[in-house]
């Protein structure tokens, strides 16, 4: 399972650095951000699996921008703040945040709340997380998400089994990120467990629907170059997606 990707939100420079170094030394892949112009930014370079949010960021309000970040992506998030009263903790989660946690805060508390939260049944929305775009260019390809169609570079309509389409919008939503066969499994079926174990012959289904899928936009099904294989990991969709709102 490829490690978790975490998006700290904070100001506080002391304050930044300890919680980058703690969930990194704890196994998280960590990035930092000052501003909502830097979490756009992440958030279009990248899957987020979770991000951890201050309310007071100079100029700007973690509140807002936890409001605005919901309507757009279906992503946990953490509020955090030195304003621990429990009108302030309401506010947080109207705003729709996951969980609330007051500064100061024990480091292992933190790990916690963020183990926690990663549980809740948010798996798939990391590797759906531009649920709200609705057109997807790649390598002259285009796919509609409203319309659910997909156009080839000649122009011509290509039909996409219900279960190929939805391997196909995990792939758009993490172009160069190499996702294992459980990450998969996990985005396009809902009722399997996080963290479960994969059976061989899940795994090889897994791997027949990647071949389906090469079989209709890869040039050469046999020498792939937009799906290729990732040694030991599983797959990664290796060409640039442009996005767009229909």
């Amino acid at each position: 399972m490829s490690l978790p990707r975490l998006l700290v939100v904070e100001d506080d420079p002391e304050m930044a650095d300890m919680m980058v170094a703690f969930l990194r030394k704890s196994g998280f892949m960590v990035f930092p951000a000052v501003n909502r112009n830097e979490i756009s930014k992440h958030m279009e370079a990248g899957r987020v699996d979770l991000i951890l949010l201050d309310v007071m960021l100079g100029r700007e309000n973690g509140l807002d921008i936890c409001q605005s970040l919901r309507q757009e992506y279906d992503i946990p998030i953490i509020l955090v703040s030195a304003l621990s009263a429990d009108d302030q903790r309401m506010h947080g989660y109207q705003v729709g945040a996951d969980d609330y946690i007051a500064k100061p805060f024990n480091p292992e508390l933190l790990l916690a709340r963020v183990r926690a939260v990663l549980r809740r049944g948010h798996r798939s929305s990391s590797l759906t997380y531009r649920r709200n775009t609705s057109v997807y260019t790649f390598d002259g390809w285009t796919y509609d998400g409203k319309k659910d169609l997909v156009t080839a570079p000649d122009g011509f309509q290509v039909a996409l089994s219900k279960r190929e389409t939805g391997l196909l919008k995990v792939l758009l939503a993490n172009p160069h990120i190499p996702l294992t066969r459980e990450e998969i499994a996990e985005s396009l079926d809902v009722a399997r467990s996080d963290g479960q174990a994969m059976e061989t012959s899940e795994g090889r289904s897994i791997d027949v629907l990647v071949g389906r899928l090469r079989n209709k936009i890869e040039v050469n099904p046999k020498e792939p170059e937009i799906l290729r294989t990732e040694r030991g990991v599983g797959y990664v969709f290796s060409t640039d997606v442009m996005t767009k709102d229909g």
